[in-house]
């Protein structure tokens, strides 16, 4: 799946270090917008304490909200907590690089074709820019658990529920790959149909006008929606040929005694994987029976919660929690553990939920006259810049929202411009190959013959921008891979490239003739660069060359290929070294390739620029 992976390490000390320092430098910015808040609640407060003390200042006397449902006020909080707990997750060193190979990529890769494409399309931005999108992830959601732990009431409230649904689809697609609904094998016990869905549940909810908790009516829904979906998926779970009749035969391994036994295998404290395992051996030993049980509790829960009746439900939801912790603990493992775990996975969000439309159902909020007043009569009808200054605690929620939000776009404005730039980010192939080496000293000369039998000299492309490298002629590995580096770099220097030669040396001492060079061009889609030569000459002038420029050449075992130096130079018009770079594209991913090749170019473009 090209795009969806850089192929380097998940503890690439470059790429951690440069995490750390972006979510630092973030985190001051945070500080910032928190100290500005603090000024303007002062200047409120103090606004407020004056007029209060002139006579008729503004007051809020007319009327009080009713209370905020018990159901909502736990949908809001407890997924609010949740927000920020995955957004800490998010800032796990592993997350950089391993998010999109551990992480997304083994659901994608189950899941049909299509799934693969659309989940590239967006995992290809993270690839690319790993520190930004993985930086930008951990506020967004941490701002966006924020805003629904302080904006109570009221649109911005509602506005932060819509956050939720917003960000958790965006997740959902391209972070679980659609819960993995497409792939084969799906069931509850894994976590169907992905974490992130209850979220957006939630803040639909939490997004609704609060009139539509004001009666039992919003509850009985939540419930029966609960109760068809744990019936489905007790449908789901007892439909024969899907592995998870059995757990252990001559045919392999089961469905779930193959899940679990992997899932045990995650670093975490031993108890833990002990019990995992202990769970796993069951299994393998009594698959039938742990199937059955699985698919009557299902469908008893779902049960349950469709008749919506208060009494039943709640056995419903104390059956539900117990088996949801079950799953939570000996199937699905916690969910966080492992250095790329980034939510507690879906078994607590299924459990809130459905206590929520229990508690909508049984908690319905009322006021002393034990009437529900209406949101809209018992709102002040004043704007809401009086009510700033004449309401302390309005002024303080309204802040502290703008405050998230502001946190929340610390992320977003990131992973746009990340989304944005297609090229990725020259951290990648620094972390391979090092930073470049800045110098300014002259370039040993050459004499050689192009591709065409033509003679090249440096000399003659003085004035030119050179972009220097040395490649086999009959390589099938590496050089290939420096080569396409080497004309994407000519694509995105675009109009500047007519004054750069893009020159590559012949690194094989036994094939030497300019047609062993014009059928690598060939090969590689470079016979159509104008600006591209492929220089070769005697094996004498040739050994000079390798010599000036460092490039050790030997044969390697078996004498099968030539091993030689990898490494590419940048000399400017006036025949000087300006810069020397590691060229080993490393493990060559579209994402490595794309990164040498932006660093690449901006080294030319300075060049160019005389800097």
């Amino acid at each position: 799946m090209p795009g969806m992976n850089t192929g380097l390490s998940a503890n690439n000390p470059t790429i951690v270090s440069a995490f750390h320092a972006a979510l630092l430098h973030q985190g001051l910015i945070v500080l910032g917008i928190l100290a500005v808040l603090a000024v303007a609640w002062n200047v409120l407060r103090t606004m407020h304490l004056r007029r209060s003390a002139i006579a008729g200042g503004p007051r809020l006397t007319a009327g009080a909200l009713p209370p905020e449902s018990v159901a909502r006020r736990l949908l809001r909080i407890s997924f609010g907590l949740i927000w920020i707990f995955d957004g800490v997750l998010q800032g796990q060193a592993a997350m950089p690089l391993g998010m999109v190979p551990q992480g997304i990529q083994p659901t994608a890769s189950a899941s049909p074709v299509w799934v693969q494409h659309v989940v590239n399309a967006g995992t290809t931005i993270w690839s690319y820019h790993p520190v930004s999108a993985a930086a930008a992830a951990v506020w967004i959601q941490i701002g966006i658990g924020v805003w629904l732990l302080v904006a109570p009431r009221g649109i911005w409230s509602r506005l932060g529920g819509m956050a939720s649904v917003g960000w958790g689809l965006v997740v959902w697609v391209f972070g679980e790959a659609f819960g993995g609904i497409f792939a084969p094998g799906l069931t509850w016990l894994f976590g169907a149909p992905g974490a992130v869905l209850f979220y957006c549940a939630a803040g639909i909810l939490i997004a609704l006008p609060e009139r539509y908790w004001a009666t039992p009516r919003l509850g009985r829904g939540i419930l029966r929606v609960m109760g068809l979906f744990f019936a489905g998926m007790a449908l789901l779970q007892a439909w024969p040929g899907r592995g998870f009749w059995q757990g252990q035969s001559q045919a392999g391994t089961g469905t779930l005694t193959s899940m679990v036994q992997q899932m045990s295998q995650t670093p975490q404290p031993h108890f833990l994987s002990s019990w995992v395992a202990a769970f796993g051996s069951f299994d393998a030993a009594h698959g039938w029976a742990v199937n059955l049980v699985a698919v009557v509790v299902l469908a008893a829960i779902g049960a349950l919660f469709l008749t919506a009746q208060p009494r039943l439900a709640r056995i419903g939801m104390v059956a539900g929690v117990v088996v949801c912790l079950a799953d939570w603990v000996l199937v699905e493992d916690l969910g966080f553990l492992g250095g790329v775990g980034t939510d507690p996975n879906s078994m607590i969000p299924m459990c809130l939920l459905f206590i929520a439309g229990y508690l909508a159902v049984t908690r319905v909020p009322v006021v002393a006259d034990q009437a529900v007043v209406p949101i809209a009569s018992a709102v002040p009808s004043r704007p809401w810049w009086e009510r700033l200054v004449a309401s302390p605690s309005y002024a303080l929620q309204g802040l502290a929202a703008v405050g998230a939000v502001g946190i929340v776009l610390l992320g977003v404005v990131p992973m746009a411009a990340a989304a944005a730039n297609p090229n990725a980010d020259p951290i990648l192939i620094q972390s391979i190959d090092s930073t470049p080496g800045i110098m300014d000293t002259p370039a040993p000369p050459f004499r050689l013959v192009d591709q065409f039998g033509k003679t090249v000299s440096l000399a003659s492309l003085r004035g030119k921008v050179i972009a220097l490298t040395f490649l086999d002629d009959v390589c099938t590995s590496v050089c290939p891979i420096i080569a396409q580096e080497f004309k994407a770099t000519d694509q995105l220097l675009g109009s500047a490239s007519h004054n750069v030669e893009l020159v590559a040396i012949n690194a094989n001492p036994r094939f030497l003739a300019p047609e062993y060079l014009a059928a690598f061009d060939r090969q590689e889609g470079l016979d159509g660069v104008s600006n591209w030569l492929y220089l070769t000459g005697s094996l004498s002038a040739l050994r000079h060359v390798w010599s000036a420029y460092g490039i050790e050449v030997q044969y390697l075992p078996a004498g099968a290929m030539i091993g030689h130096s990898l490494y590419a130079s940048i000399i400017d018009g006036s025949a000087h070294l300006r810069w020397l770079y590691s060229a080993d594209p490393g493990p060559g991913t579209s994402a490595t390739q794309s990164s040498f090749t932006v660093t690449m170019a901006d080294a030319i473009k300075s060049v160019l620029h005389g800097s």
